[in-house]
């Protein structure tokens, strides 16, 4: 007979009485001594049972060496990828180390981010809002991973630097409807048309101004649509806002629910400080635009304007109240302009990416393997300029907007 385990044989041993005995032990009283004392009917049969529990006994043990062995050559004949790179809630993905290569066919480096690339392709999004997606979660990417070589070197140990990478995750998963909530409202992409056909900006304050100012007679068409620009902007700051708070709040509640004592650690000052500071600027900020748009509502635009981005508008009236130095205002004007122009560009390309695209939707109907090559390409081409673009100004935007920040704290110090 033969058992078979995991596809190999194992053979069965048999065992018969003509095996060694088994020594048993002797009962105290009986005489040691070299003359064999008389074999009982009952002593025999001890003999042979004890025979059987040590065949019984060795054949377990066999079995279970053979077992051992087996599993431990599955392990090795696993898939190297199955071992050698783990899976998505394995060591090497998610403690700090080397930083994992972008695997081929995939966007990013992480699996997260590559997950919620997949989930937004999925849900159809369109190719502005795609490529707005992939802007954030390289940012996101950028930093993870700077922080990873950080932890690696035994730096942010009181936690900030992971507590807000984990906040600005949730807003990118809350910003694109894609934390499962279905009501989430949906923040529009850095795109914003001029059209404002089933568009609303679900603010009383913000319908108020803007039905006065349709109506007011100061305002051509080019320069409707210009505030129309800057009230959606505003729309969106507030949205932004929102977002954050919820999931600031949520960050503060399951620090004070924490069971842990490692998590249940109290916060620093600082730390709690930092925290709220974005939430800060962000409401300042929210403040200075709505007093900009009541007065251009109510004024119409300044003929000597030196702006015209909602974007850029934001960082000089916010820039003129920091503690610059008026050679550094003027340096920050100047540097403006330069970013005006960036966001200008971008805005080219993903104009051009929207028309590329409904292109391409027509040439597939029409069966035109050349054409479509062709349309593919181009369409390819405009995807990653304006991928490459949108990263420029999304990083540069947080450059800027550090940089005021940091003049507006030295203010109230």
């Amino acid at each position: 007979m033969s058992l078979g385990i995991l596809g190999f044989v194992v053979p069965r041993r048999s065992f018969s009485l003509d095996d060694p005995l088994v020594e048993l032990p002797v009962p105290e009283g009986r005489a040691r001594s070299g003359a064999p004392a008389a074999v009982s009917g009952r002593s025999l049969g001890l003999r042979r049972r004890g025979r059987k529990m040590a065949a019984r006994t060795a054949v377990a043990g066999q079995l279970l060496q053979q077992l051992l062995l087996l599993l431990g050559l599955g392990l090795l004949w696993a898939p190297a990828g199955s071992w050698a790179h783990g899976g998505k809630y394995s060591r090497e993905k998610n403690e700090p180390g080397v930083p994992p290569k972008r695997e081929p066919g995939t966007e990013f480096r992480m699996e997260k981010l590559n997950q919620l690339w997949e989930k937004a392709k999925r849900l159809h999004f369109s190719p502005i809002k795609m490529s707005e997606l992939n802007v954030d979660l390289k940012m996101q990417e950028k930093d993870e991973l700077n922080w990873k070589k950080m932890k690696a070197e035994g730096l942010d140990d009181d936690g900030e630097k992971e507590a807000k990478l984990i906040r600005n995750f949730n807003v990118i998963l809350a910003k694109y409807g894609l934390d499962g909530k279905k009501d989430v409202q949906l923040i529009n992409t850095n795109y914003i048309s001029d059209g404002t056909e089933n568009d609303v900006l679900d603010d009383p304050r913000l319908e108020k101004l803007w039905n006065k100012a349709k109506t007011s007679g100061k305002f051509s068409s080019e320069e409707l649509d210009k505030l129309w620009r800057e009230f959606k902007h505003h729309k969106e700051k507030i949205h932004e806002y929102n977002v954050l708070l919820e999931t600031v709040s949520r960050t503060e509640e399951s620090h004070k629910n924490a069971i842990s004592p490692m998590e249940g650690s109290p916060i620093k000052e600082d730390v709690l400080h930092s925290k709220h500071t974005e939430l800060k600027d962000k409401l300042r900020s929210i403040n200075h635009g709505f007093d900009r748009l009541r007065k251009v509502s109510h004024q119409g635009y300044d003929a000597n304007s030196e702006f015209e981005e909602p974007r850029v508008i934001d960082l000089w009236d916010m820039a003129k109240t920091a503690n610059f130095t008026q050679k550094e205002l003027d340096a920050f004007r100047e540097e403006l302009k330069h970013f005006e122009v960036k966001i200008e560009k971008h805005h080219h390309y993903q104009k051009q990416l929207e028309i590329s695209h409904q292109k391409l939707k027509h040439v597939e109907g029409t069966g035109d393997k050349e054409h479509l090559s062709r349309n593919k390409e181009k369409y390819a081409m405009l995807e990653e300029k304006t991928k490459e673009l949108g990263y420029k100004v999304k990083k540069h935007l947080q450059d800027l907007s550090t940089r005021i920040s940091r003049g507006l704290q030295h203010n109230e110090l």
